[in-house]
């Protein structure tokens, strides 16, 4: 996945919709134009094909960004556009302070600080108000983070922002919310074995992290019935302070009349110690890897990957470009076309690059295929990679994986509501305001020698960690690569 999160098309019907409304449609202005070069052009008229256009310039309007005397951080943009606001918070806490042994505590405080109600409103209550006047909020909490997002109506946006400060300050924990949490986490626990995809990408994480990261562990029946509610209360004490909260505010509102609401909601909630992200030492993984999990399915799911770059690294921008050649960039992509398009071994195939900021990020394949032709998706994965080693992609794939970075680019910026989140995103993480335009600058200076260098110091077949989720003959066709060994899934998930 590069850094502007580019997506592909995977569904059968989409391809379809592809022919009706822009292939179909393209072969016809294609006829119509070849028809209209044979005829002569008016004296005086341009030929349309001649002209030449300035090149589109970017420019996004620049939220303002203030801080409270508690230290909360604020990012204002105006959008007069239609009667909405938007709210949107990040807050320095997540799932990386679980203790070993209540894993799944952050999710729970995150998911019952919104249904539990406050200390003014009972939870009852609190959810029929948010029904009464229209209002979506929401609170969760992740591995590296917690996000609360409020979106109201212009005429109901004080009473909303209130709605919301009582949630982030005063969350009241109704026994009977938690308890009913804690069931549908054990619910969830129940079904996680259902979908091979899910297990796959689980599984895979644990394969890469190893399993007590914070990146891989995962709850159990016993982690979360050892949560109570006092550790929820507990965990939003430590964690939920004004000065550990960017809040980010988009839409139909007067600035003087915001700050006004946000000094009488937010004044008197004094500043704590916030928490700043750590996680453990990765152990080294010099040798590939091969596991398997049985399920009783009719195709194999597979992963194979390693870990990666951080985002601020200085081989990242090429990086991009390098997974963007080999399988990021959907139908154009080598994976795709050697894969799909040449052995028809799979409906869908692509590589995904996440970089970190905290932590190594990851670099990997995914795909289904039939059991039978797993080895030779493996083999045609490596005889890529060594490819992309040994030599330089070619003038026409770099251009197109930089215009393809340049062009998705665009989806940061394409609302306030996504400007200011990215904002928020930027600042918590410690980046610069304009690092995605310094990314997307280095991207264009970049060389066909730049992306072999890359792939040969980053890309490592020999450190393959290849995941196969399948029917009990995946583990046959995996041993050509390596020694198999079979994960044994809980029975309870």
């Amino acid at each position: 996945m590069n850094s502007c999160n580019m997506s592909i098309l995977r569904h059968q019907g989409a391809w379809l919709l592809v022919y009706l409304f822009l292939i179909a449609p393209l072969v016809a202005v294609s006829d119509c134009r070849s028809a209209a070069a044979l005829e002569p052009q008016p004296a005086g008229q341009a030929d349309p094909r001649q002209m030449k256009f300035p090149p589109v310039t970017l420019n996004p309007p620049e939220p303002e960004r203030l801080v409270l005397d508690n230290g909360m951080v604020v990012y204002l943009l105006e959008d007069h556009e239609l009667p909405l606001v938007t709210v949107s918070a990040t807050i320095r806490t997540g799932g990386w302070m679980d203790p070993p042994d209540k894993i799944g505590l952050a999710s729970l405080t995150g998911h019952t600080m919104r249904t539990g109600g406050t200390q003014r409103t009972s939870a009852p209550d609190f959810d029929q108000e948010l029904e009464r006047l229209a209002m979506v909020l929401s609170v969760s909490i992740g591995v590296e983070s917690g996000v609360a997002m409020l979106d109201v109506l212009k005429k109901d946006f004080d009473h909303g922002l209130a709605l919301l400060a009582d949630v982030l300050r005063r969350p009241r924990f109704d026994p009977a919310r938690v308890e009913l949490a804690k069931l549908q986490a054990r619910e969830a626990i129940r079904r996680r074995n259902d979908q091979p995809q899910s297990v796959a990408s689980r599984e895979f994480a644990k394969l890469l992290y190893g399993p007590s990261h914070p990146f891989a562990r995962e709850t159990s029946m016993e982690s979360i019935a050892r949560v109570t509610r006092e550790d929820l209360i507990g965990f939003h004490a430590a964690t939920f302070h004004p000065n550990g909260i960017l809040l980010g505010i988009t839409g139909d509102f007067d600035k003087s009349s915001v700050l006004k609401t946000l000094h009488e909601l937010f004044d008197d909630w004094p500043p704590g110690q916030t928490p700043r992200m750590t996680t453990p030492a990765i152990e080294p993984a010099d040798s590939r890897q091969v596991r398997f999990v049985g399920k009783p399915i009719s195709q194999t799911h597979l992963r194979a990957g390693h870990l990666s770059l951080k985002e601020t690294d200085p081989d990242y921008p090429a990086l991009v470009l390098v997974n963007d050649i080999l399988g990021g960039g959907s139908f154009r992509s080598r994976l795709f076309q050697d894969v799909r398009t040449k052995q028809g071994l799979a409906y869908s195939i692509s590589s995904v690059l996440r970089g970190g900021i905290y932590e190594r990020g990851v670099w990997g394949m995914r795909t289904e295929t039939k059991t039978a032709s797993t080895q030779q998706v493996i083999a045609t994965l490596v005889a890529n990679l060594e490819r992309l080693r040994e030599q330089p992609v070619t003038d026409a794939e770099l251009e197109e994986a930089k215009e393809a970075f340049v062009n998705s680019f665009i989806f940061s910026f394409a609302s306030p509501a996504s400007i200011v989140n990215r904002r928020l995103q930027l600042e918590y993480d410690g980046l610069p305001k304009d690092f995605l335009q310094q990314l997307r600058d280095k991207v264009m200076t970049l060389t066909k020698e730049d992306l072999l260098r890359v792939a040969r110091d980053q890309l490592h077949p020999e450190r393959l960690k290849i995941l196969a989720v399948g029917p009990s003959d995946t583990a046959r066709v995996l041993a050509g690569f390596g020694e198999v060994k079979e994960i044994k899934l809980d029975p309870e998930g």
